[in-house]
């Protein structure tokens, strides 16, 4: 039995028991428990799930009878009040999943005596969509039948043969020489494409002018105007040459406008409305009826340029679509958007049948190659993919340059092909197809190559960059 004297203030001595508990002793320890419980609340507070809209919040806090908003309460403050109503209720989640919702509507409809109806997940196409997907199935088919039937026919071909068209255009490539160099305007270039005749040129620039070209003699032929944004390409129809005062080359704009032009005429023959913002790229169907346009509003369309409608506005994308291409068959389009993947669409039915993902940024250039199997994409992650549709994934990732690329495009025949590149680096590159092997650096602009295009027949290739120049490059025995 301890005691201790204390000496108040009167002087007096007195003596204290210390295993009597103090007064003071017991408010500290229950404000302890008070901060433990906090403590704990606040624990499982952060790991409930509460809706993080609003609009939900305040359903809920109406629901459990609580006030749904204090005098200088925010969405978060209120979110924060809701999970301690939570916490105090027992509840786990705050969050109800989509199944629970679904079955939440069941059992509203059965006790308001309706029946619970399904939701519907498309929109019903028009009469000239419907045309249009019997076309392109009655276009694309034989076609395909037509590829595999020369797909069996090269494999029975003997190796020497196979080895001596792939030695034709390694030779090609390698004799490649810088054959012309033109300023095509006094702002960059920023698309070109040759026509399928391989007689003219056709180059866009950020001063809104499109302008044609003779080949190989790179001189001027005609300035079309019309644009006032700047340039996102420049493409010739599969049926360019038919007729001089039909339509037979697009180009669009950043204004979302989309002109249509005839090598008779310097002012454009046709305009396709219905843009409300950027057009970045444009393509051709092979059969030349239908004109495909990639949209900065996230979505794709496509033109029925016999009736001068759009037959299709197509979604998907979670970013701006940037770049599209079609399949040589017809039956499908390959799409690129700066949300870094890469679909590919079924033309005949719709359906969105391949979801490609890998790249690390933004997919600028998609391209088939002429085998029908393979799919080349460029990307601002300085590199290029090549997808195989069999297997549904990326077969090989060439690090092509040091700079973001572009463009990509193959050229050549279906079993001898090449892979063309452009790059912000300066450069564009000359890659085999299948073996993916560099073959030529076409090397010489000042400034960051916009886009990169080849003839049909193999004779041109042609480069444009931002230095306002396009370069010609052919063989030595040609020029």
């Amino acid at each position: 039995y301890q005691r201790r004297v204390r000496e108040d203030k009167s002087g007096e001595d007195t003596e204290e028991d210390e295993d009597a508990p103090s007064a003071v002793q017991t408010l500290v320890d229950e404000h302890q428990a008070q901060l433990w419980e906090e403590l704990a609340q606040k624990k499982k507070a952060r790991n409930i799930a509460v809706p993080t809209e609003d609009t939900k919040v305040r359903v809920m806090l109406r629901e459990s009878g609580e006030p749904v908003c204090l005098f200088g309460e925010g969405p978060y403050e209120r979110r924060e009040r809701l999970k301690a109503l939570l916490v105090q209720a027992g509840k786990i989640s705050g969050v109800t999943t989509h199944k629970e919702e679904l079955q939440m509507k069941e059992v509203v409809a059965m006790e308001e005596g309706e029946e619970a109806k399904p939701e519907v997940w498309y929109h019903e196409g028009t009469g000239d969509l419907k045309r249009a997907r019997f076309f392109i199935a009655e276009y694309s088919v034989p076609r395909a039948a037509a590829r595999l039937r020369s797909a069996r026919e090269w494999k029975v071909k003997a190796a020497t043969v196979k080895h001596a068209e792939k030695q034709d255009v390694h030779k090609f490539v390698h004799t490649l020489s810088n054959e012309c160099s033109q300023i095509g305007d006094t702002r960059p270039l920023s698309y070109c494409s040759i026509s399928p005749c391989s007689e003219y040129l056709a180059t866009g620039s950020w001063s809104g002018l499109v302008k044609l070209w003779k080949l190989p003699s790179c001189n001027h032929v005609a300035t079309l105007t019309g644009h006032i944004g700047r340039i996102g390409a420049v493409t010739f129809s599969p049926k360019a040459g038919v007729d001089e005062r039909a339509a037979c080359l697009s180009s669009c704009d950043s204004d979302g406008l989309v002109n249509m032009w005839s090598m008779s005429s310097t002012k454009p023959v046709a305009e396709l409305p219905g843009h409300a913002c950027r057009v970045a790229r444009l393509n051709y169907h092979p059969s030349g009826r239908f004109l495909g346009t990639a949209c900065f509003d996230h979505s794709w369309r496509l033109w029925d340029l016999q009736r001068s409608a759009e037959v299709l506005h197509q979604e998907g994308h979670s970013g701006p679509v940037y770049s599209l291409s079609f399949h040589q068959d017809g039956s499908l389009l390959a799409t690129g958007g700066l949300d870094s993947y890469c679909r590919v669409w079924d033309l005949r039915t719709g359906r969105a049948v391949l979801f490609l993902e890998g790249h690390l940024k933004s997919v600028l250039s998609c391209d088939f190659a002429p085998d029908g199997y393979h799919l080349g994409t460029g990307s601002e992650d300085n590199s290029c993919k090549i997808w195989d549709l069999r297997q549904y994934r990326s077969i090989y990732t060439i690090p092509a340059h040091s700079n973001m690329v572009t463009y990509c495009k193959f050229a050549g025949t279906p079993y001898n092909s090449m892979l063309l590149t452009a790059s912000y680096d300066g450069t564009a590159k000359v890659w085999s197809h299948k073996g993916w092997m560099p073959l030529k650096s076409l090397t010489g602009h000042d400034n960051k190559v916009m886009c990169v295009d080849c003839s049909w027949d193999k004779k041109y290739i042609v480069t444009a960059s931002y230095d306002r120049t396009f370069k010609l490059w052919t063989n030595k025995s040609i020029s």
